[in-house]
């Protein structure tokens, strides 16, 4: 869900891609080439698809397209087959930049925005309307209906591992049956984003578990959609797709009309496919045969904490995803990061990095309501405002209170984990900083400033097409063993997860005090 514009990728060898490149350079053609796959991150604002060297991971094409999403009052959504064109487009970007031939590709793996709902026709068929994105807000209702409707908090945690919100797809499939029952009777098929392209990509209606644990229907203790929710939801199981071992998992091949359609071989792998946040995890390395219980910050248009473990993650605060890989992924998410920064900026007719700490002020930038803490229909709040404040000190308050709000959910990761986050080994050890904020300088120093820990920033900036590469890469191997093929392992290998380390400043406890005082008094007051 986190996505942002950023700068080159970690590894050389890049040129200037055309802007509608169609086919390999000709060049590319004549001479062997060692196989590569490619991974796709078809996130919320645009497509993002990287040509990856299979056996050394070296990022040798990146292609970009971008996305329209729509919507006021909290609506947003987006066409899906503008996603499919992006792809395309992503793609053959990719290819011509990478200056290889297509028959060079053994593999193909889509990473997407998760809890979107697509709802089709009929299988593999075509949208019947836009798609409702991740944060649609106007679900909100009908996840807290949800919520009482299943016994609660607890008992959904004991199931699905998370409490409903807005954001989750089963709140939106009731938001549509409410409010479209029209479009819900006709609905012959179901999918999440990345389900939507995968099945574009080779005509099977697969999922992963990662992807499948954002819906509100799947119980990550049975790894398995669940009936009983369904039947609550009105939903049809057959309305889904399969839920694969993982999203490394061979889902089938790329049909005919989707190679025409990308300009790539048939009959090539297609992987499962994941979630973003999954898909990044992998990328950097965190999983059974990776980290275990290493905390990553990503700052993109949403703002996420998330730790890979092997403990089944069961907290309110915490969306108890499953990992791509077996493993557990509990993650917070917030809604307002990157983007809202970016909106205030534009306000003040300031560049986004000319910005100093808030002096006082405390900018609470909940532009689109907010998930984490579940507060939907909050709207933003400034407080501390006197003659001697600065747009300068303004901006660096909304950069406080964005960074606040996604650190604030980091005790509950650890504690969710297992760990106790007062341990000073577990206070030591450090946070990935990745998306886009990661390259910005005022995000690096808020995050240093207001957590007090030491920081990793991954030279890789394509993290979740990197893991959907690594997806790819397991899918084409056609190692099926249980220490073979592994997407964790491969990249580790790669060596996408490196990057700076950056020793620890004292905590800005003044900061952190005063933005959780008014949070703590405005809720629910003045932002529900």
């Amino acid at each position: 869900m986190a996505d942002h514009p950023e700068p080159a990728p970690h590894h050389p060898r890049r040129a200037t891609a055309p802007q509608h490149a169609t086919a390999p350079h000709p060049r590319a053609a004549a001479r062997p080439h060692r196989p590569v796959v490619v991974g796709v991150d078809s996130s919320t604002q645009s497509t993002k698809a990287v040509v990856v060297d299979t056996a050394t991971g070296a990022l040798l094409g990146l292609g970009r397209a971008p996305h329209t999403v729509t919507g006021t009052r909290g609506a947003r959504e987006s066409d899906p087959e503008t996603w499919w064109t992006a792809l395309a487009r992503a793609v053959a970007d990719a290819l011509a930049q990478a200056d290889v031939p297509a028959r060079a590709v053994t593999g193909i793996a889509v990473a997407g925005q998760q809890h979107g709902l697509v709802t089709l026709d009929t299988p593999g068929g075509r949208p019947l309307r836009p798609a409702l994105l991740w944060n649609d807000t106007r679900s909100a209702p009908q996840a807290a209906a949800l919520t009482g409707a299943f016994g609660g908090p607890d008992a959904w945690l004991e199931r699905t591992g998370s409490v409903p919100v807005a954001s989750v797809t089963a709140a939106k499939w009731q938001w549509l049956r409410a409010h479209e029952p029209a479009v819900a009777a006709r609905t012959g098929a179901v999918r999440l984003p990345h389900d939507f392209l995968t099945e574009r990509l080779c005509g099977e209606a697969v999922t992963d578990p990662g992807d499948a644990s954002g819906t509100g229907w799947y119980d990550t203790g049975r790894a398995a959609h669940d009936p009983e929710l369904l039947t609550l939801l009105g939903l049809d199981p057959a309305l889904l797709p399969a839920v694969a071992p993982t999203g490394g998992t061979r889902a089938g091949t790329l049909t005919r009309a989707a190679a025409d359609a990308l300009g790539l071989p048939a009959g090539i792998a297609v992987a499962a496919g994941t979630g973003d946040n999954m898909a990044a995890a992998v990328g950097l390395g965190l999983g059974a045969r990776g980290l275990l219980d290493h905390p990553v910050v990503s700052l993109g248009t949403s703002g996420t904490v998330f730790a890979a473990t092997r403990t089944r993650p069961a907290s309110p605060g915490i969306a108890g995803f499953a990992a791509t890989d077996g493993t557990h992924l509990p993650l917070g998410c917030t809604l307002n990061c990157t983007l809202a920064v970016d909106k205030v900026a534009a306000l003040l007719g300031l560049d986004r990095e000319d910005a100093t700490p808030g002096d006082g002020l405390v900018l609470l930038p909940y532009l689109d309501g907010e998930r984490t803490p579940d507060l939907p229909h909050a709207a933003g709040l400034l407080t501390g405002l006197r003659h001697a404040s600065t747009p300068q000190a303004l901006l660096g308050a909304a950069y406080e209170g964005a960074v606040f709000t996604v650190l604030r959910a980091l005790d509950e990761l650890l504690a969710t984990c297992g760990l106790d986050p007062a341990d000073p080994a577990v206070r030591d050890r450090p946070l990935r900083l990745i998306g886009g904020g990661a390259r910005g300088k005022v995000w690096t120093q808020t995050v240093r400033r207001l957590s007090g820990r030491p920081l990793i920033v991954p030279v890789a900036t394509e993290l979740v097409a990197l893991g959907a590469a690594a997806l790819a890469a397991a899918a084409a191997s056609g190692d099926t063993s249980p220490d073979g093929a592994d997407p964790v392992a491969i990249a580790g290998a790669w060596g996408t997860g490196a990057g700076e380390t950056l020793a620890p400043v004292d905590r800005d406890e003044a900061t952190w005090q005063r933005v959780a005082d008014v949070l703590d008094r405005a809720t629910p007051a003045l932002l529900s």
